[in-house]
């Protein structure tokens, strides 16, 4: 097939286009970096360069959420990066030919924050700028379900990679031996391995009766506290301690009760019902294999 990737250098993107080569697809990358063009892969810097319609789009572009400092100045670019760029593709795509399917990014920030719900893809929207971020954002993508596109909506939970992402800043400190975890450290934490998200997209892609909302999230999510512990397990650690609530939210604002001092329990049952196998359904199992 013919496959059009947007965010393909970034930690999800580029272990993507690697399968999909691997598996024999012709790849089109979109991204701000000047590359040049490999056996299958083709990159190209404006989405206006895509001249022909694709089988399948993967829309994965977008600034990091975590990167900064919730601003206003850095929220219009967040939704930007998202919400811009994903009605700028689908006019594109309009025009050239709408694609058999398109799986576009999301976030299981969808769901708000809770300590007691579980959620599925069935669930309703929670509040705030994450929330509200995610329902534009899908809401851009799912135009191409009136051009007969099917449309799949990859809610992600927090991608856990050995070399980037969020895995390296969360278990920097245990390097100097302090096990930390964020506030008190009963949040959820929602995850899922790096292997295990590409695999899933896959199967997205090859699963005819798949659409709408996908949660992309382990079958057991874990509090904050819990990932420290089994960090700890793998590394020895002299010091166990949460990093203060009131110094996060003063170093990182609204950020921080968003993305870091709250979470949800996210269920991934369309991943479950359609026969995907994990390779890392467990915290234990996925550290085992980040800490080899």
């Amino acid at each position: 097939m013919h496959v059009f990737v947007t965010g393909g250098t970034g930690l999800i993107g580029r272990s993507l286009v690697k399968r999909l080569v691997m598996r024999g697809d012709d790849v089109t990358v979109l991204t701000r970096q000047s590359l040049s063009n490999e056996h299958s892969v083709t990159y190209i810097t404006d989405i206006g360069q895509l001249e022909t319609a694709a089988d399948v789009v993967v829309n994965l572009a977008g600034e990091g959420l975590a990167e900064k400092r919730w601003t206003e100045r850095y929220k219009q670019k967040i939704r930007a990066s998202r919400i811009g760029l994903t009605d700028t593709l689908v006019s594109h795509l309009t025009k050239v030919g709408a694609p058999k399917v398109i799986l576009s990014g999301s976030a299981i920030g969808y769901y708000g924050a809770s300590e007691t719900q579980r959620f599925s893809e069935q669930a309703s929207p929670g509040l705030g700028f994450g929330a509200n971020l995610c329902v534009d954002w899908e809401q851009s993508a799912r135009v191409l379900d009136q051009q007969g596109t099917r449309c799949v909506l990859l809610r992600t939970g927090v991608v856990l990679d050995k070399h980037s992402g969020a895995y390296p800043q969360m278990t920097q400190s245990f390097k100097f031996g302090v096990a930390s975890w964020m506030g008190r450290g009963n949040h959820w934490l929602s995850w899922i391995h790096l292997e295990d998200m590409v695999n899933g997209i896959l199967h997205c892609m090859d699963t005819d009766n798949i659409s709408g909302p996908v949660n992309m999230t382990s079958p057991q999510a874990i509090s904050h506290k819990s990932l420290s512990q089994a960090v700890s397990i793998k590394k020895r650690c002299f010091v166990h301690m949460g990093i203060p609530a009131r110094l996060m939210r003063l170093l990182l604002g609204e950020m921080a009760d968003e993305l870091l001092l709250t979470g949800q329990n996210v269920v991934p049952n369309v991943l479950n019902d359609t026969g995907f196998t994990f390779t890392y359904p467990t915290i234990e199992a996925a550290i085992n294999a980040l800490e080899t």
